[in-house]
């Protein structure tokens, strides 16, 4: 029996590393270091606003550009936001390559970080070969110059030009994401969701693990159409080098701001 799944959408950060490493912390430091510096604002006022407009609008830079008006470039935000992380503090991990490795489907990065920052992200972890497809704030907002509309997750146009990127048929694709707003935006779109960070019984979600390595304990059926000793779609490719983000959503109309 083939498995219900021939896609995994897999969100990157606090997702496929744990939130122990700090990056999050990190981000939201310099996030309100930016406000501070580039914008003037008192340190109450930054992380008070930061965490305001990441609730309604899915990232401090969509608030800005969109709600304050703020002519703020996206590659000066995340080189600056991005830029003083200490990825360091984030290990190879062998064991997660090891269970992406063994999923034969496609699988595909869905996060509203710039391609930098993913790309990092996955050299750390020891990743970067394990993936058809990077999803990231480039794909989603192609046309930033001529908008100052900022498409990201939760989103449910930012999942629409994923899934149009990715082409890939959402009741047989399973999205993976440690934000409860984003699981429930792509239920509400037809896929399959599965909450990470949490064990047991989540509402929002189709399932709920505590860490992506615990998935062939939860969600077996991935694997039901993999033959013993087979290899994996990755090895019979032999996929090396960087990681090819499809030029087809550039294509893609980005939507109105609402």
């Amino acid at each position: 029996m083939d498995s219900p799944f021939n896609c995994l959408l897999f969100d990157l950060d606090d997702t496929l590393y744990p939130s122990s490493t700090g990056i999050a912390q990190g981000i939201k430091k310099n996030i309100d270091d930016f406000l501070i510096e580039k914008c003037g604002m008192s340190a109450t006022k930054a992380s008070n606003l930061r965490v305001e407009l990441f609730k309604t609008y899915g990232s401090t830079l969509a608030g800005l550009r969109q709600a304050l008006g703020y002519d703020i470039d996206a590659d000066d935000y995340h080189g600056f936001v991005h830029g003083r992380l200490s990825y360091d503090v984030i290990k190879p991990d062998p064991q997660l390559r090891s269970l992406l490795r063994s999923i034969t489907q496609r699988k595909i990065i869905f996060t509203n970080s710039d391609r930098v920052h993913a790309v990092k992200v996955m050299k750390r972890l020891g990743i970067e070969d394990c993936f058809d497809q990077i999803i990231c704030f480039q794909t989603l907002n192609p046309n930033l110059s001529e908008s100052k509309c900022v498409v990201l997750k939760p989103s449910t146009d930012a999942i629409k030009i994923a899934l149009h990127v990715a082409r890939v048929d959402p009741p047989r694709t399973l999205f993976l994401d440690d934000n409860v707003q984003n699981i429930s935006a792509g239920k509400t779109l037809g896929l399959w969701t599965c909450l990470v960070g949490k064990s047991g019984e989540a509402k929002e979600a189709d399932y709920a693990i505590e860490e992506v390595k615990n998935l062939g304990d939860v969600i077996p059926e991935i694997w039901v159409n993999k033959q013993d000793g087979g290899e994996s779609e990755l090895d019979q490719f032999n996929i090396s080098g960087d990681l090819i983000e499809r030029d087809v959503g550039l294509a893609l109309t980005a939507p109105l701001c609402t």
